[in-house]
């Protein structure tokens, strides 16, 4: 791109910028897509049948193409001795807690994107960068994101030390930053695939399907199992229902879970964001030229 294309690009983002901050004092509306299908999917993760295999990491990077270590080295269980969260290079986790009643066989938790009914990412991204789709996938945009970040600060599902969130950013590229999480494998579903992770499980600790009939068949375990299983479903009512459901042997809180109400977070995020853009406008001009900024960065090279 010539040198005086990437001005008259940097010109139109800040006449656009101060037009919004001039002329409007509406909120912001991204206008995201956020459908909720009665035939969505979803799955269950019993984790009480689950033994840490860490063979759902391995799956999942493979499938995303990020940085894989030899299948082998995930037998080393001393990773289990912190909490862990996943990250830039790891869309899911599997963490261990205490089995009081049997301590040979702790319970295990694989920790991911929980893929809300009605998500706090989507009606927080000010760009329209996060959708809901049909299958009960959240997924986003890269190219529309910009970096603000909003994503990380509504979801609902931290640790509650607030050490991360999910999403989460790639805080070591300044530039061209991304936020990772995981996608429900979108793309290998649509081609009648199963997501990675419930294809390698051993166990079967994993269960995916539509979301109705895992509903019941957690039901029908919790009911033929109550010494088994704590009466909890959790993700069927937290924030408004989510796409991944659990079943423990623990109460939740105890297992890594936040405790959370039955109303989805979007209506916090909502408000927030919306006050923010109907009282104080200049901010509007602000992400104009930052859009610009990111938009230059990711198309610049291969305009060149």
């Amino acid at each position: 791109m010539a040198k005086s294309s990437r001005r008259d690009f940097l010109r139109q983002s800040l006449a656009i910028g101060s037009a919004l901050t001039l002329g409007s004092s509406k909120p912001a509306q991204a206008g995201p897509k956020n459908v909720l299908s009665e035939e969505r999917m979803g799955v269950l993760v019993d984790t009480t049948v689950c033994v840490g295999c860490r063979r759902c990491e391995y799956a999942c990077k493979k499938a995303h193409n990020l940085p894989t270590p030899e299948l082998e080295s995930y037998a080393d269980r001393s990773v289990f001795e912190k909490m862990r969260r996943p990250d830039v290079d790891a869309l899911t986790v599997v963490n261990e807690f205490e089995n009081s009643q049997n301590p040979e066989l702790p319970y295990m938790v694989k920790v991911q994107c929980m893929h809300c009914n009605h998500p706090a990412c989507v009606s927080a991204c000010i760009v329209g960068a996060f959708s809901k789709q049909e299958n009960g996938a959240v997924i986003w945009d890269t190219d529309k994101c910009i970096g603000c970040r909003y994503c990380m600060v509504a979801c609902p599902f931290q640790v509650p030390e607030r050490t991360s969130q999910v999403p989460v950013f790639e805080y070591d590229k300044a530039l061209n930053p991304q936020i990772r999480k995981c996608d429900f494998c979108f793309d290998r579903t649509q081609q009648g695939q199963l997501p990675a992770c419930v294809e390698v499980c051993p166990v079967e600790a994993l269960t995916y399907g539509r979301f109705y009939e895992l509903y019941k068949l957690a039901h029908d375990k919790i009911d033929e199992n109550p010494d088994r299983y704590v009466n909890h479903i959790f993700g069927g009512f937290e924030v408004g229902g989510t796409s991944w459901i659990y079943l423990g042997g623990r109460e939740f809180n105890d297992l890594g879970f936040p405790k959370l109400g039955e109303n989805p977070a979007p209506g916090v995020s909502e408000a927030i964001q919306h006050g923010v853009f109907a009282y104080f406008i200049p901010p509007l001009s602000f992400y104009a030229l930052l859009g610009g900024v990111m938009w230059l960065n990711k198309n610049g090279k291969k305009s060149e």
